[in-house]
């Protein structure tokens, strides 16, 4: 039973064999790097880069759930991509709009 699953996913037209799942695998380095971003102070965050990563997410998740064949690896990293571009986003708009300033140390 085990081995017809792998011989399934093996030859499957999404599967390791092609492009389809390769693509998306090293896709998931992207999110990766901005969950290891979540520690960065939120003013070293890009706005632009942000906001590519997170219409890339919306857009491409949706591409996915469209074609032939289901590409569930792609729809996955790209729910990833949005939600941690997102948060990313959240954190850049929280401190830049909704902070309160700290007023200045007084030098004696």
């Amino acid at each position: 039973m085990a081995a017809s699953k792998i011989a399934v996913f093996w030859n499957h037209p999404a599967g390791p064999k092609t492009i389809h799942f390769w693509a998306p695998t090293f896709k998931w380095g992207i999110s990766i790097a901005n969950v290891a971003d979540f520690s960065k102070p939120p003013d070293k965050i890009s706005y632009p880069q942000q906001i590519a990563v997170t219409a890339t997410g919306l857009i491409w998740s949706r591409y996915s759930t469209v074609i032939t064949p289901k590409n569930w690896n792609l729809f996955s990293v790209n729910v990833a991509m949005a939600a941690t571009g997102l948060y990313q986003l959240s954190r850049k708009i929280s401190q830049d709009y909704l902070s309160v300033p700290e007023a200045p140390l007084n030098k004696v």
